[in-house]
């Protein structure tokens, strides 16, 4: 499926795009062809390396990815709050959190 581009000078971005779009539009330089579907495929033969094909690849990728240092797993911590009937324990905790008051 091939398309014709379609320059305009007027569209293009940077000096050389500008003079090569009005060359085009004038006839002194000839129109790339474009073929989308002739692209596509021709770009699947480089979605993927060839290491990526191998066992090497996958090692290499492990390899990259692996952690740099040891991570400790989480220790699991039980708070219990112990409730009293003391106001003066709330008073307290409001200053901690507002000590203008």
């Amino acid at each position: 499926m091939s398309e014709e581009l379609n320059v305009n000078p007027k569209e293009a971005v940077g000096q050389e795009a500008e003079l090569a779009a009005e060359n085009m539009a004038a006839g002194r330089e000839k129109k790339p062809e474009i073929d989308v579907d002739q692209d596509y495929e021709a770009s699947k033969q480089y979605s993927v390396s060839d290491i990526d094909k191998s066992e090497a690849g996958a090692q290499a990728a492990s390899a990259a990815t692996a952690p740099q240092r040891e991570m400790p797993q989480p220790e699991k911590t039980r708070v219990v709050a112990e409730p009293t009937g003391n106001p003066e324990d709330y008073r307290e905790m409001a200053k901690d959190v507002n000590p203008r008051k």
